[in-house]
């Protein structure tokens, strides 16, 4: 089973080696999607868990239990088709490739399935089509 969670760290946890811990302790993977950690400040980490749906809930009160704000995931890209021109420079920030341009006809394609949501595509569009639904 898979879940896509953001993980929001209190200033002194942000040492905490937390996807080392996860595998090691949970038999849990832990994808990173986006992160935004420093030393002494709150940080943000966007994963992609899987493993045993038991485990993964283990993991995710054990991640609560450290003081660690648990979010899971449920937004989404949004293209706004009016306002996209077709230009890709959303297709090379997209690290699923998600996002590419048909060979053929140079428009725009987006595999809703293959998006992991890291928001990289939306400061990519020149002409802001791209949004989340949150």
């Amino acid at each position: 089973m898979k879940k896509r969670v953001t993980l929001t760290f209190p200033q002194k946890t942000v040492h905490m080696p937390v996807t080392y811990l996860l595998a090691k302790d949970f038999n849990v993977a832990a994808n990173i999607i986006r992160a935004q950690v420093a030393p002494n400040q709150v940080g943000k980490l966007v994963l992609e868990l899987s493993g045993d749906i038991d485990a993964l809930e283990a993991a995710l009160e054990w991640l609560k239990a450290q003081g660690i704000t648990v979010s899971l995931a449920s937004r989404e890209i949004l293209i706004d088709e009016e306002k996209c021109v077709d230009c890709g420079l959303c297709t090379g920030v997209c690290p699923t490739e998600a996002l590419t341009l048909e060979p053929n006809s140079f428009r725009l394609k987006f595999l809703r399935s293959r998006c992991v949501v890291c928001e990289q595509c939306i400061p990519a569009c020149p002409l802001q089509a791209i949004s989340t639904n949150f």
